[in-house]
């Protein structure tokens, strides 16, 4: 882990640890915090949905909702894993449970939003959406897969924490933000095929660069483990 990670989970830790002792005090085990979190990813899925349904175009506050829920989904996660270390309650079965259970709340959020871009008619940014869904469990593959063999490949960028606040927080800037553009504004130059920006860019200009990203951590993992592999 780098200097600044390390400091920054640090910080996090000090900030958030009464919290977790809290929590186990009120008889909260990890199990519980792993499932709330999944719990909350689906109502942030169920949002995307909703407002797909029940919106248009330029409204976009079910988006800036979902980023809130999305969010919190994360600070769950977040704290299911040091709860279990700070009162001595891990296992190699909390592990797997917790992993498996981080791989369907993410893939439940991507279909929210996958679901509210085509719903919407934002082509493009579904694509894009599903390219990011695919980096981003690949990168959790990849590496689980290599610690299979005995490599840890945690190189790379856009690890699950990453990828949550990323898309949590963009949410609710698109959300927020969308409200101030006229409506229908776009930034679209004669004869281009898509708009280079409207207000959803907000949101699914970091989806872009999630999809981009995740992938090329994914493929550097798997680079970093076929060179430990073939000199061992």
């Amino acid at each position: 882990m780098n200097p600044i990670k390390s400091k920054a989970q640090s910080l996090v830790y000090k900030i958030t640890d009464p919290f977790v002792r809290l929590l186990h005090k009120m008889g909260l085990t990890p199990h519980i915090l792993t499932t709330f979190g999944f719990v909350l990813n689906l109502l942030a899925m169920a949002i995307f949905i909703f407002g797909a349904e029940h919106s248009d175009r330029y409204d976009l506050r079910y988006i800036g909702w979902a980023g809130v829920v999305i969010l919190v989904a994360g600070l769950f996660d977040m704290l299911d894993g040091r709860l279990a270390r700070l009162t001595d309650q891990s296992s190699r079965y909390g592990a797997l449970y917790d992993s498996v259970i981080d791989r369907y709340s993410e893939l439940f959020m991507f279909l929210g939003i996958c679901y509210y871009l085509v719903s919407q008619n934002y082509f493009w940014s579904s694509i894009f959406a599903f390219i990011a869904m695919i980096g981003s469990i690949m990168v959790s593959y990849t590496r689980a897969r290599a610690e299979g063999l005995g490599v840890t490949a945690s190189v790379g960028v856009m690890q699950r924490p990453e990828r949550i606040v990323l898309i949590g927080i963009s949410a609710m800037a698109c959300g927020f933000l969308g409200q101030f553009f006229p409506e229908g504004y776009k930034i679209q130059p004669t004869g281009f095929p898509i708009p280079l920006f409207e207000a959803i860019s907000i949101f699914t200009f970091p989806i872009f660069i999630l999809a981009i990203l995740s992938n090329i951590t994914a493929l550097k993992r798997l680079l970093y483990s076929k060179k430990i592999l073939e000199n061992t």
